[in-house]
């Protein structure tokens, strides 16, 4: 006879972050030498990459809208889920705490929804920003810090005539 194996039910975002709170959410001593794995970040080319992929493929009519999500949060363990939930949800990371996003209102309204919920699972000063932008505020975004021509790649050219 063929044992059957019982598929555990995955559980939802609230539903862990609900367990998590149940175990006693505390700040753990912070040690710099182990970065967790949701933390670490890409090299900034592939991340312009992945912006300009967002900008190349959105279509105005398509329904979809373009989003930052950003946030400012304490404890450890909750950043880490929440940079789960949101990379599971399509979102990709700009930085360490900035998200950009192309999907379906719909799935916008979850997204916001989920994380109003998680902020009344625990006591907490944090911030989570949701900030739309149209595709002409994409193209006019700047970047400082690297050289890199944001304007060359996008193609932001101006000619002069002599």
């Amino acid at each position: 006879m063929a044992s059957q194996k019982k598929k555990k039910k995955e559980l939802t975002f609230l539903e862990k972050l609900r367990l998590i709170k149940s175990a006693g959410i505390r700040q753990p001593q912070h040690d710099s030498s182990k970065e967790l794995q949701c933390d670490s970040i890409e090299s900034l080319q592939n991340r312009i990459k992945k912006i300009l992929n967002i900008y190349n493929q959105y279509d105005n009519k398509s329904g979809k809208m373009i989003y930052f999500v950003m946030y400012d949060i304490e404890n450890d363990k909750i950043r880490t889920q929440i940079a789960k939930f949101l990379i599971k949800k399509g979102c990709t990371r700009v930085q360490k705490s900035i998200f950009l996003a192309q999907t379906d209102r719909a799935v916008f309204n979850e997204i916001h929804k989920t994380i109003r919920e998680v902020q009344e699972v625990y006591d907490n000063n944090d911030s989570i920003f949701f900030v739309p932008v149209s595709s002409d505020q994409l193209r006019a975004m700047k970047i400082v810090g690297q050289s890199i021509e944001l304007d060359l790649i996008m193609d932001n050219k101006n000619t002069m005539f002599f």
